[in-house]
This record gives structure tokens, C-alpha cells and sequence, in this order.
């Protein structure tokens, strides 16, 4: 057993326990194995152990990993998860290359997104950016400006909306953690009852993982935990 498929068991028991601590079914919350940086073999690794979904922070180099297994068998049924800032002038890489783009925070970019989405592919499965912290270093909108975005989101027939995702401010304590994540998740209770085919909450790294389960998180994104620290 190699070392990522023990790391991937040991985070999958983490999961487990986080979501049976506060009553939910561990089943509603989907593993995102962050492998930005990490080499093909990694994701070789992971893919061997029983890991779908990956996320790439750097679309370049998402792209090549997608080219990449593209081209193989193990490369069947694999979802590509773009996580990362995404500038405008690269948004066509994402659109005709990723499953879901979860940094959607302005209308420029979900019409581009839209426009630039190949025809025969399924709508690209987007995810809000709410800047919870309202940190100026931070991508992300307003929490005031989250329903107009979505109403622009759900008026483009290439792009799906699913949620929100977030990245909130480093914080150690677990109950400041979950403070956060609840805002959060109000928020996309809130879309809910706009949008009612809206169902994944993105939060949760590494470091704060069982709070937003805690919180309601639906779609956890982890690398350390799972390929080690970043090369």
C-alpha cells in the first residue's frame, strides 16, 4: 500500500468522524484531492486507492494533467476541479477543459465562461466565491452581491450553478473556525432557497476540515493531508 493510498484511508476516517461528531451522513461530503504542484505519479497514486476528483490551483498546469490522463485508461471518470484565482484571459482553458470552476466572483467571468464552454461537453459546474473574511488580498465577492451573480449564473445555459465555495482566514481555534464556516453556510442556505437545485458547499482544508463539516461543508478540498507538503 503506498503512502497516499494510507493517507487517503486515514483522511476518509477523518471525514467519518468529523460528520458522525455532529449527526450528518458521511456519505454527503465529497473528497477533493488537491494536486496542484504534484507530479502525474501522485495522481497515479490516488487514482489507484479509489480517488475521482481532483483540484488544480494553476490552469496550465491542470491542463496538462487533464492532457495528460486524457490519453490513458486510468484517466476514465476522473473529474477535474479548477480551484485557483482565474484571470479572464485564461478562463478559456478552464471552460473547455475542467468539470467545475470554483472561483466564479464576477459577471464578466461567468459570460465568458458561458460563451467560451465547447457545445458538446455538459454545462460547466460552477461554484461562487464569497470573500468571507473580506480580506482585500482575497478573490471572492460580497456576500450583498452573491443572488445577483447567481440570477446572471442561472440566465447562462452552458454553465450550472452548484453553490458557494469560500477560503476564509487562517484560524487555529476550532470554534473561531466554525463561526466562519457558518456564515458561510447561512449564506448558501440562503441561495437554496432561491436556487433550489443548488447543492455543494466547498469549504475546508487541511488544517480546518472537521469545522466545516461542522458548519454543513458538502465538498471538503485536501492536499497536504493527502500528497504531503507542497515541493
Amino acid at each position: 500500500m503506498s503512502i497516499i493510498e494510507q493517507n487517503l484511508q486515514r483522511v476518509h476516517r477523518q471525514i467519518r468522524t468529523a460528520a458522525q461528531d455532529c449527526g450528518r451522513d458521511p456519505r454527503q461530503i465529497t473528497l477533493l484531492a488537491v494536486s496542484k504542484t504534484k507530479p502525474v505519479t501522485a495522481i497515479e497514486a490516488a487514482i489507484e486507492a479509489g480517488q475521482r476528483a481532483f483540484g488544480e490551483n494553476y490552469v496550465q498546469e491542470g491542463v496538462e494533467k487533464i492532457g495528460w490522463f486524457r490519453e490513458r485508461p486510468e484517466g476514465a471518470g476522473l473529474i477535474w476541479h479548477f480551484i485557483g484565482p482565474l484571470q479572464s484571459n485564461k478562463s478559456r482553458s478552464v471552460a473547455e477543459n475542467f468539470d467545475w470552476c470554483h472561483t466564479l466572483d464576477r459577471p464578466q467571468l461567468a459570460r465568458r465562461l458561458n460563451d467560451q464552454r465547447p457545445v458538446e461537453r455538459l454545462p460547466l459546474n460552477v461554484l461562487i466565491q464569497i470573500n468571507i473574511s473580506g480580506e482585500a488580498t482575497k478573490a471572492g465577492i460580497a456576500p450583498e452581491e452573491m443572488l445577483t451573480l447567481a440570477a446572471l449564473v442561472t440566465e447562462c445555459p452552458r454553465l450550472r450553478l452548484r453553490g458557494l465555495m469560500a477560503i476564509p482566514a487562517p484560524e487555529s481555534d476550532f470554534q473561531r473556525q466554525l463561526a466562519v464556516f457558518k456564515r458561510v453556510s447561512a449564506l448558501y442556505e440562503a441561495l437554496q432557497r432561491v436556487h433550489p437545485g443548488v447543492d455543494t458547499l466547498s469549504l475546508g482544508m487541511t488544517d480546518d476540515m472537521p469545522a466545516a463539516i461542522a458548519a454543513g461543508s458538502t465538498l471538503v478540498r485536501i492536499g497536504t493531508a493527502i500528497f504531503g507538503a507542497r515541493e
